[in-house]
């Protein structure tokens, strides 16, 4: 529902992202993730259609070649991800195989670790895939962004393929590029108005990026305080099936905790023991915020 057809002149902005009370918690009722009322909001490149998918449903879709966006925040670093079975159209959300946050070792929650070292995994070598030099596991980045039309709207996330990173040819420009190109001249990812824009001169799924504006004082303010919300930092720090709604698999770091707890009980007891405990880590507080489609124009 778009913000005219909810309020006649749009939804006034000390009411935009309010916190949701317990009234409207208990009415909504708990959504899919986990039990709770938060949402995972992304935009998808699929088909080379700007899609806007919230909690594993597609809910709108622009067609245009191009989409302004501003960043108010990125991953530290490439991830990794891979599966070891084909996509089957409408499968819902998967977890990987094998994941990597930091692209460097397999995530704790992988079920199925491809080698101990990212460097050194058979998933890594060109031509894994079985498609010409592709590897089997596939980089990628993650962004957090708003669109640049609704800046104090919906935080969302993208996940940019390795073919919209590092590429650079006759001024179309990956991510990295791109971010190199405005560091050269002073500027931040996070101060400019950046053009998205599909390349239908490539083979498979491209996006180049391009500054279209330098952001206004008061907009890099509200962009800085955008980068430190909860939503950016998911945005950024989760799998795409994650903010679908795909369960992940335990830690693998607490069976080898139960194997080790095993290990120390066959050991012979000496005086003064240590005990240790282990603390599950909580999960952050997901925020809901109803959902806004004022999409790009």
């Amino acid at each position: 529902m778009s913000e005219v057809a909810l309020f006649a002149g749009g939804i006034p902005a000390h009411l935009k992202n309010a916190e949701l009370d317990d009234a409207t918690k208990a009415l909504m009722g708990a959504q899919k993730t986990g039990g709770n009322t938060s949402t995972g909001k992304r935009i998808s490149i699929k088909g080379g259609v700007w899609r806007m998918v919230v909690d594993g449903q597609e809910v709108a879709t622009n067609e245009d070649r191009h989409m302004n966006i501003v960043i108010v925040a990125a991953a530290p670093k490439d991830s990794r991800k891979f599966y070891a079975g084909a996509y089957e159209e409408g499968q819902g959300a998967k977890s990987p195989d094998c994941w990597s946050v930091l692209g460097d070792v397999p995530d704790a929650r992988a079920k199925n670790p491809q080698a101990s070292r990212c460097f050194e995994c058979p998933q890594n070598a060109k031509g894994s895939s079985g498609r010409g030099d592709s590897r089997a596991c596939k980089y990628e980045r993650r962004l957090a962004v708003v669109l640049e039309n609704d800046q104090r709207g919906e935080i969302f996330q993208i996940t940019l393929p390795a073919s919209s990173l590092w590429s650079s040819d006759n001024g179309k420009l990956g991510i990295k590029p791109y971010a190199e190109f405005l560091g050269s001249h002073g500027l931040n990812v996070t101060q400019v108005v950046t053009e998205m824009r599909f390349d239908t001169q490539a083979t498979g799924q491209k996006i180049n990026f391009k500054a279209v504006r330098p952001l206004e004082p008061e907009e890099i303010t509200l962009v800085r305080e955008l980068g430190k919300k909860p939503d950016a930092q998911r945005a950024i720090g989760s799998l795409a099936a994650e903010l679908d709604g795909a369960k992940l698999p335990a830690p693998a770091a607490e069976e080898a905790e139960v194997v080790e707890v095993k290990a120390k009980a066959a050991e012979p007891k000496i005086k003064e023991p240590t005990k240790r405990s282990s603390t599950a880590a909580a999960e952050p507080a997901k925020d809901v915020n109803s959902i806004l489609d004022d999409w790009a124009q």
